[in-house]
């Protein structure tokens, strides 16, 4: 890779690496992935409302909405997910959800992505949920099919071939 080379520099959208995926497997994909994070945000919860049942609250007493505690809860949930996603980006690309799809984030160059990168990029993704999927669907009319957590990660997600052996 030229060491002059724009940052956003991206693996090209055909080749060895497989196509540019399309916007509906990512979302496909997204629900798949959402059953281990429900999962993880389950045993948060479970934690939280222990240690608050532990910590002298009546058992049946819900945490308080909108409370500092609440917020950490929510915190907590992010984080884990983040971890989940960027952990399961880092080892091979791919998330449980991405794997039957067969779609793998890639860096340009095909090395091992940064853990900033896979930050960014999934801070990035959390902003455009925000915003009401707007950096997803953004993939529609991209040139190169990324939404704004590729183009701010320098990342693409690719679609690979079927194995045939």
């Amino acid at each position: 890779m030229d060491a002059n080379a724009p940052h956003d520099t991206l693996p090209p959208a055909t080749g060895s690496a497989g196509v540019g995926a399309h916007i509906g497997k990512r979302l496909l994909a997204m629900l798949y992935d959402l059953l281990p994070v429900l999962s993880l945000w389950f045993l948060l919860g479970f934690l939280f409302a222990l240690g608050y049942t532990l910590a002298g609250h009546a058992p049946r007493e819900n945490i308080e909405p909108w409370s500092a505690l609440q917020w950490l809860l929510w915190l907590c949930c992010w984080l884990v997910t983040g971890a989940y996603a960027t952990v399961s980006w880092r080892r091979g690309g791919q998330t449980l959800g991405l794997r039957p799809w067969r779609l793998r984030v890639a860096s340009a160059d095909g090395a091992t992505l940064p853990w900033s990168t896979l930050w960014r990029r999934y801070a990035v993704a959390t902003l455009s949920l925000a915003a009401g999927g707007l950096g997803f669907w953004w993939a529609w009319i991209d040139r190169d099919r990324l939404t704004w957590h590729d183009r701010a990660a320098g990342t693409r997600m690719v679609h690979e071939p079927k194995n045939r052996g």
